[in-house]
């Protein structure tokens, strides 16, 4: 790891990274707590798999963009570190498997060379910011929504105010009323808008928010129809400072923003953001738009004979859109289940260079967008592009399924999502050809309930599940029906219908394709099909499929497997020893000071008060759990320790704990501010490390 401080230049970085690999070092010698060193590494994109003694690292790339040295890096990283395989990911991420967790500050430090970060890729924190992959180049958008996506992701990575929260954070651009990025599913979503003042266009955002998935998906209310595009940035830093304060944090399947916005509405979250407004960093923030400017190639025609005339033809009307720059379209990549093999996107980085934007966008269906491809170099990118698998029609249409990696690496999966996506693909392909044209229907699949695939939002949506049939346990599929966006904003959570079988899953989309096109009336959408015919309708009709007494011995084998399915719980790592929870906090409490004097110096007051803040809310857990109390969220440590430490002087205060802490709201982030609240925090953990030791002091005298 000393080579670090030599080979990047970014001291940030090279801090982070000599970070990882000491708290890795100190999780091998047990002295840290095996939770914390989780929440530490999945900050830092490491995540356990379902195989024992590796890891899964997820590679953050904002809004899915990422160049051809980038992708070049990725690939060779995954030769060395991982598998050779490249997973794309609905986030826009990049994961790849296997790999040593002892390796991973080397890897991280490989990738950083050209700068791709795993920084808050997992964990509590502000997960990738998402947006269409068509953003720049649509010809329905008012205005290039990447800049703004780049800017809020830039903003918060390493912000003090996201690195802890009760849970994850997640945040979607789409470049029109559209919403291909799925705004409505997102804690924050942003849908561009303009209007015109004084004969002056002005840009700004449709916003929403409380959105998720999982096992209780709901769709996000609105904020505003118009927000000034310099708004948006404190705007989400005042709703994540109350997320960070308020959230839930013991019932983590109640932690999510969605579940705030439920309890206490969203007109009163933005009244708490709202009264946040003082304390913040910065009142407005400026984006630039001109550094994310894609340079246009000067490509040279192109010639090739074409070679399969039908799939050319089919893959123009399904694979290759119009930008709204003349004389270029953009070429979309069906990557089934999202894995694409380092060799092939090498030879894909070749294709780019020559005939492309060195602008390549993964997209939240796990494919890719290569863009600025002039028109007449089309039979030539299409004769490349078969090459390498590449050019199967029907991209984002009813054939193109989007799928987690369920059960084959996940500690969550339950039952096989990989495998019954390419059966399912299969059968459209064989037995519904013409629905490669069908961009109406969507269908998702996820190992489990958690919809990492989006299965909630699908018009036709699994998810993983197991079905006891007597004294044995199948492989289950749970279909969904009548999900996804209705536009700008806005979208429909799919019904839970009937649960079956892996292995009849075929036929349930047979039954229900046969049925639709049997009973639809012209120009009826799957959805609105659906709406009309009721859930009661397609439960009917998929019953027999559910029917447990007509199981088969197959049914109990999952797909592309060979033995009878068992449920299994993926193990995590251990630390093996007892921990000093307590000892924990105050030791966090400590580095958060540090944290604090170091943004101080550099004159960073807000971010300096934010850390003296945490402190003063870690040092206070700390004492609860001394005296055995529950902690839940960081407004209710305040309050109780308030009630059991200051009300009956067990530690003295010159003032209530809420009125001290609370103060952090209720002045503008300044140097005389930042200086007085930071010795604060540090007098108050000096006087409860104070009481900690005379706490462990007298339990040795008994």
């Amino acid at each position: 790891m000393q080579s670090f401080r030599t080979e990047l230049e970014n001291p940030v970085v090279e801090k982070d990274i000599l970070d990882l690999e000491k708290k890795i070092r100190l999780f091998r010698e047990g002295k840290i707590d095996d939770e914390k060193f989780r929440s530490l590494r999945l900050a830092r994109g490491v995540y356990g798999q379902r195989q024992q003694g590796v890891q899964m690292v997820r590679i953050k790339l904002p809004y899915g963009k990422i160049s051809t040295q980038q992708l070049s890096k990725i690939s060779d990283v995954s030769d060395e570190y991982a598998t050779g395989n490249l997973h794309i990911t609905t986030r826009q991420d990049i994961q790849i498997h296997f790999v040593s967790l002892d390796r991973t500050p080397q890897l991280w430090a490989e990738l950083e060379e050209d700068d791709i970060t795993l920084r808050e890729a997992c964990g509590n924190t502000v997960r990738n910011v998402t947006a269409s992959a068509m953003a720049g180049i649509d010809p329905k958008e008012p205005f290039d929504v990447s800049p703004y996506a780049h800017a809020v992701f830039a903003y918060f990575l390493r912000n003090p105010i996201c690195q802890e929260m009760g849970r994850k954070f997640k945040i979607a651009f789409s470049s029109s009323e559209d919403d291909s990025a799925f705004a409505f599913m997102h804690d924050l979503g942003f849908i561009p808008k303009v209007k015109i003042e004084n004969g002056i266009e002005i840009r700004g955002f449709r916003v929403v928010i409380g959105g998720g998935l999982g096992s209780q998906p709901y769709m996000s209310d609105a904020v505003t129809d118009f927000m000034p595009v310099n708004q948006i940035i404190p705007f989400a830093e005042a709703v994540l400072r109350i997320f960070d304060r308020y959230g839930e944090r013991n019932k983590r399947h109640k932690a999510r923003m969605k579940y705030m916005v439920q309890e206490i509405g969203a007109e009163e979250l933005i009244r708490l953001a709202e009264a946040e407004r003082l304390a913040l960093k910065n009142k407005t923030f400026e984006i630039s738009t001109f550094e994310h400017e894609t340079v246009i190639p000067n490509q040279e025609i192109l010639s090739a004979e074409i070679s399969n005339p039908l799939k050319y033809e089919q893959w123009l009307k399904t694979n290759v859109f119009p930008q709204k720059q003349p004389d270029f379209v953009a070429i979309g990549l069906r990557i089934q289940n999202g894995d694409i093999k380092t060799p092939i996107a090498r030879q894909l980085i070749h294709l780019v260079k020559t005939a492309a934007a060195d602008d390549i966008r993964l997209t939240n269906t796990q494919g890719m967008l290569l863009k600025f491809v002039r028109e007449e170099n089309l039979p030539y990118v299409f004769e490349e592009l078969n090459k390498l698998n590449l050019a199967e029609p029907g991209f984002e249409s009813m054939a193109d399924i989007t799928s987690c990696p369920g059960t084959d690496t996940c500690n969550l999966g339950i039952s096989n999502s990989t495998g019954i996506t390419r059966e399912l693909e299969k059968v459209i392909k064989n037995e519904f050809p013409d629905l490669i044209y069908n961009t109406d229907i969507k269908i998702k699949i996820s190992g489990c309930i958690n919809s990492c695939a989006q299965h909630a939002m699908a018009s036709i949506g699994f998810h993983g599940s197991s079905m006891k049939i007597d004294k044995m346990v199948a492989p289950a599929l749970q279909v969904l029906l009548g999900g996804g966006p209705t536009g700008n904003g806005a979208g429909v959570a799919a019904d839970k219908v009937i649960k079956v079988p892996s292995k009849r899953g075929p036929q349930v989309l047979r039954d229900l394709l046969h049925d639709y096109q049997t009973n639809s009336i012209e120009g009826e959408l799957f959805n609105q099909y659906y709406n009309r015919q009721g859930k009661i309708y397609f439960y009917d009709l998929l019953n027999p499929l559910g029917d447990t007494k007509t199981v088969k011995p197959d049914d109990f084998i999952d797909w592309e497997h060979s033995e009878p399915y068992k449920t299994e719980i993926g193990v995590g790592e251990c630390a093996g020893v007892m921990i000093d929870l307590v000892a924990t906090l105050l030791l966090e409490s400590e580095e958060k000071l540090d944290n604090a004097d170091a943004s101080f110096k550099a004159q960073d007051f807000a971010d300096a008060i934010y850390y003296a803040y945490s402190a003063f809310v870690h040092t206070a857990k700390a004492m609860l759990i001394s005296e055995n109390i529950k902690t839940n969220t960081q407004a209710g440590i305040i309050t109780d320790f308030d009630q059991n430490f200051v009300a009956n002087n067990k530690i003295e205060l010159h003032l209530s704990f809420e009125d001290l802490v609370y103060q952090i709201n209720q002045q503008e982030p300044g140097e005389e501010f930042a200086a007085y609240y930071i010795e604060q925090s540090k007098l108050f953990k000096q006087k409860a490390a104070d009481f900690r030791n005379a706490q462990l002091l007298e339990k040795t005298i008994i």
